[in-house]
């Protein structure tokens, strides 16, 4: 199969139904939007790092915001290959929105690691300032589970490359 071959029919793959389509979108809210409630009811709970809760509350948002426009018709390209001027303001968003993300994630990092087992007992009367324990460990286990995955996709991605490359048959039209 040649190179131009392989290209068309990758850009041909079917689409999966609209129903499974509209359950993924709403699977893929709910860490959002759990991010939201949490960093809102415990707003003012981490005097250690109060950046946390505003961490959570930003994610959240600006995922949702990116689960909605690629829903937007002007996200998806069209069948002919062309593009409109909608369709790049739409790519240019989504692909500032993403940069500030990733920034957005790197400084919550930033915050949520520095901080690593941090006083969760309010009540201590210690120069040692506290944050909330649910809080803590949701922003913690939500931006560890971003490397847990990150690792995961690299390593399945790097096993399919491996299979490919021993289990691959000669086309006719390789020159072997």
């Amino acid at each position: 199969m040649s190179n131009a071959a392989l290209i068309q029919r990758i850009r041909r793959t079917p689409q999966a139904p609209a129903p499974i389509l509209a359950c993924s979108k709403l699977a893929l809210c709910i860490m959002p939007i759990a991010q939201i409630a949490i960093g809102a009811v415990y707003l003012d709970d981490c005097p250690r790092q109060p950046y946390i809760p505003i961490y959570l509350i930003v994610v959240g948002v600006f995922g949702i915001i990116l689960a909605v426009l690629s829903c937007l018709p002007c996200a998806q390209e069209p069948e002919d290959g062309t593009s409109n001027p909608l369709s790049r303001l739409c790519t240019i968003w989504n692909s500032l929105t993403t940069f500030f993300l990733f920034c957005w994630f790197i400084a919550g990092n930033v915050w949520i690691y520095s901080i690593y087992k941090p006083n969760y007992d309010k009540s201590k009367t210690s120069e040692d300032p506290y944050c909330n324990k649910i809080l803590y460990l949701f922003a913690f286990w939500t931006t560890t589970s971003v490397y847990i995955l990150l690792c995961l996709f690299l390593f399945c991605g790097c096993c399919a490359l491996v299979c490919f490359y021993i289990f691959r048959r000669a086309d006719p039209d390789d020159d072997i």
